[in-house]
């Protein structure tokens, strides 16, 4: 039998519809085998999509975290670590003992003393910067460390390996893998609660606050500290309680019936998770940000509705709200990077400590006084620190061989001044402490072991601390 020929434009025709079926098929199934190398390890902390309460590894000091984010850089020699050696040098050439470590050597100069006075306070007798008067009546709640030190120089990768544990973008933040290993126990507010500065976003804006490759309900939700704390989150008209309810109750019929049918995308899971939490905040979120309910003396306390702490004022004691209800991470950034001051340093840091300065100390106080002290760990840095000489005239240029940073409640050992740098303030000397290891004793003091907390993903068990070696400074513990 003679086989009938197929004309060109015949076979062309077919032959491109078998590659767009080939195409098809292989699309699905890198997108099931996608779903499935992204599921955690049940040896691991759960493989969970959603953020109800889970067990921690073992017995934790803190229940929640309250972290206060300096993006820009704080100095550390200006604010926590005097260097006598800088006032008995002060002019002196130094530049070309550190050029390898200096990002812009055209404005490099010598070594520059403090403009600031430091002094002892509390019972632990802690170095404070004349700048911070409010935290100087606060140090004995705090755990000092002033040899943190991290690996690169620059804002966007420095800030990627502070949040997320690497230089590069896309990862996990701090907020998301706390609420993937315990969940929170307000169901009606997100785990994660980012409230970042009216004036604008910091650098690398959002992705500061991202779920990575852990799904998306882990990630920082953004409340605004005036107005609506969420845009959009109330309806466009009012109907009755009776009708809202069937309504929640058909799509949750429906989700499940479409989840059910896709059981090789668990993203969809943490996708309508997500929309039962925007429902549910339509009450709570406005009630924990209403600050109408505090007190005249609490407010003024926190600096609301005075220039210039009313801004960062507002923010403190929202997050005081937050942990009250139950908010597992809450995280407070400024705009841009107020602290990055590589010139007018004496101006610019005086502005930046005025602003949160006094906020800071009352919630401490706060904190304290409702007992919530105890259980909420409080962290204050950057992330980097400065060099010890001048850039241009008054200005100093990044550091990354030296910086600051505290903990304090939650497990912390109040009234501590740990580690050490150089006579001049340039690099971590003793007792160093590493982002991991920083890391890994934040989470150890919510109950969560640094290498068990993990997320499964292409052979590899990704964990916020990575493949780095990683300690829990215990030394900072109660």
């Amino acid at each position: 039998m003679t086989a009938t020929p197929i004309p060109r434009r015949s076979f062309l025709d077919h032959l491109s519809g078998g590659v767009y079926a080939a195409a098809l098929g292989s699309i699905l199934s890198q997108d099931a085998c996608a779903a499935a190398e992204t599921t955690p390890s049940p040896r691991r902390s759960g493989g969970v999509f959603d953020l109800k309460p889970r067990q921690p590894h073992f017995e934790p000091r803190a229940r929640s975290v309250i972290h206060l984010f300096m993006n820009g850089g704080p100095s550390q020699m200006d604010l926590f670590d005097p260097k006598p050696e800088l006032d008995r040098n002060h002019g002196k050439s130094y530049f070309e003992k550190i050029a390898g470590e200096v990002e812009n050597p055209a404005a490099a100069g010598a070594l520059m003393r403090s403009p600031f006075r430091f002094d002892r306070h509390g019972q632990s007798g802690m170095w404070v910067s004349e700048v911070m008067p409010h935290l100087s009546t606060c140090v004995d709640d705090i755990a000092l460390v002033r040899s943190l030190h991290t690996t690169n120089l620059t804002h966007e990768p420095a800030l990627f390996q502070f949040h997320s544990g690497n230089t590069l973008p896309g990862l996990p933040s701090l907020g998301g893998w706390v609420s993937y290993g315990l969940g929170t126990v307000n169901q009606s507010l997100p785990s994660y609660v980012v409230l970042d500065d009216p004036r604008g976003l910091p650098v690398n804006r959002i992705q500061n606050w991202q779920s990575g490759y852990l799904p998306p309900v882990y990630q920082g939700t953004r409340f605004r500290s005036q107005g609506s704390p969420v845009l959009d989150l109330k309806p466009e008209f009012e109907e009755p309680n009776g009708v809202t309810r069937l309504e929640r109750d058909l799509i949750s019929r429906l989700d499940w019936m479409h989840q059910r049918k896709r059981s090789l995308q668990p993203e969809l899971g943490a996708r309508i998770a997500s929309y039962e939490l925007a429902a549910r905040m339509q009450l709570a979120a406005s009630d924990a940000l209403d600050l109408n309910q505090e007190t005249a003396v609490t407010q003024q306390a926190y600096g609301v509705g005075t220039d210039p702490t009313d801004s960062y004022g507002r923010r403190c004691l929202i997050a005081r709200r937050l942990v009250e209800r139950g908010v597992r991470f809450v995280q407070l950034f400024l705009e841009h990077q107020p602290w990055d001051n590589h010139s007018g340093l004496q101006k610019e840091l005086r502005q930046c400590c005025a602003r949160t300065d006094q906020p800071i100390a009352a919630l401490l106080k706060d904190l304290r006084s409702r007992g919530l002290l105890e259980n909420t760990l409080v962290i204050w840095g950057g992330e980097f620190g400065r060099l010890p000489i001048a850039q241009g005239d008054n200005g100093r240029d990044h550091n990354k061989n030296a910086m600051v940073g505290w903990m304090a409640g939650g497990g912390v050992k109040g009234g501590l001044s740990y580690g050490t740098t150089d006579e001049i303030g340039f690099s971590a000397a003793d007792d160093k402490v590493s982002v991991a290891d920083w890391h890994a004793t934040m989470l150890h003091l919510l109950g969560l072991d640094n290498e068990q907390l993990s997320w499964y993903r292409n052979g590899l068990e990704e964990k916020l601390t990575g493949v780095l070696e990683a300690r829990v400074v215990s030394e900072l513990l109660t």
